[in-house]
């Protein structure tokens, strides 16, 4: 079997790359990604090299629109040359539309039904949706998809994306402690003077003056905010980083609810949600005490301390966190299921 894979994101490229790695042993696999510099640059970290077809359409509707139209004829003439028999996406549109219209079979994942516009262009027209069991079929009911074609699995995404990281012994050099701040998704944030997140980063630069404080920083606007506002009293990364690799240096993270935050929360590090985006799995994470939610300066404040300074506490959640993540299924099985069913 030819199977297609369409990644648009980090996330996506972290998750299909353990599918990917699967099914490779048997069958024909062809990737395909778009010009974006935060899937690009994550490439050399992996073992995948997708085929880069059109680009990211940036902030503004119109672009996004004309970027998607391109990037849609470009597949198309790709896909029709490699004739695959089936599509894996994240409820692509671009992929959804191409595989729709040629005919191909198109399996996608989903744990965002808060995705609006992108449900609205893709599971009309997906064959079946793949999604965890945290979210009900009814999530999806206003998207035009129908429930039977709806199937759930026992994990959640950063977990599989852990379940993919290569074992390597804990090389943790350094005495001082690390805190890693992730920024939400929104630049415009950081143009607001009031800034909850601002005012976060604050707070931790002027209580733990001896830690090391990392900022991993997401797009060019954001980092030169940051830039004006932190330079040389915290460190910033602009650039794609392994995940595994800056999670295994660091003692706590304070993320902003996406997935590096489930993934450290699933790790046993410390974490502590902004919940900048409101989702079920933040949610889920929280009520099961693998994470914890503030946007109090004084609490995050209050919960780095402990997590740095008492052991007790650190064991137990790695125990947690173990416990958990034992619990899922792995969905390639179901994936597998999915597809011969077909």
């Amino acid at each position: 079997m030819k199977i297609w894979f369409d990644i648009l994101t980090p996330k996506q490229y972290l998750f299909f790359e353990y599918f990917i790695q699967k099914f490779r042993k048997q069958h024909k696999i062809i990737s395909t990604t778009r010009r974006y510099q935060q899937v690009n640059g994550i490439r050399k970290f992996g073992t995948i090299n997708p085929v880069i077809i059109g680009k990211h359409g940036g902030k503004n509707n119109a672009d996004k629109l004309l970027a998607s139209l391109d990037r849609t004829k470009l597949l198309t003439k790709k896909i029709e040359k490699e004739k695959p028999d089936l599509l894996v996406s994240f409820c692509s549109p671009e992929g959804t539309r191409v595989a729709y219209g040629l005919g191909i079979p198109h399996i996608a994942f989903s744990d965002s039904p808060q995705a609006k516009a992108v449900m609205k262009l893709s599971l009309p027209y997906v064959t079946k949706l793949l999604t965890p069991w945290i979210f009900s079929k009814d999530d999806f009911k206003e998207f035009g998809i129908n429930s039977r074609d709806i199937i759930q699995y026992r994990s959640i995404d950063a977990g599989i994306i852990i379940k993919n990281y290569k074992k390597k012994k804990e090389s943790k050099s350094s005495k001082r402690k690390t805190i890693l701040i992730r920024p939400e998704e929104s630049e415009a944030a950081y143009i607001k003077k009031n800034s909850v997140t601002k005012k976060i980063i604050e707070k931790i630069i002027s209580d733990f003056p001896n830690e090391e404080k990392i900022i991993l920083s997401r797009y060019k606007g954001q980092t030169e905010e940051l830039k004006r506002n932190f330079n040389g009293k915290i460190k910033i990364i602009s650039k794609p980083v392994s995940g595994q690799e800056i999670l295994s240096k660091v003692d706590c993270i304070i993320g902003s609810g996406g997935t590096m935050t489930a993934e450290a929360g699933l790790l046993g590090i410390p974490t502590i949600s902004l919940n900048a985006v409101p989702n079920r799995i933040e949610d889920y994470l929280v009520k099961n005490k693998i994470v914890v939610r503030s946007e109090s300066p004084n609490r995050i404040s209050r919960e780095i301390f402990q997590a740095l300074n008492d052991e007790n506490v650190m064991k137990k959640r790695k125990q947690k966190a173990r416990k958990l993540l034992s619990s899922f299924e792995d969905p390639h099985q179901v994936l597998l299921r999915t597809i011969r069913a077909l």
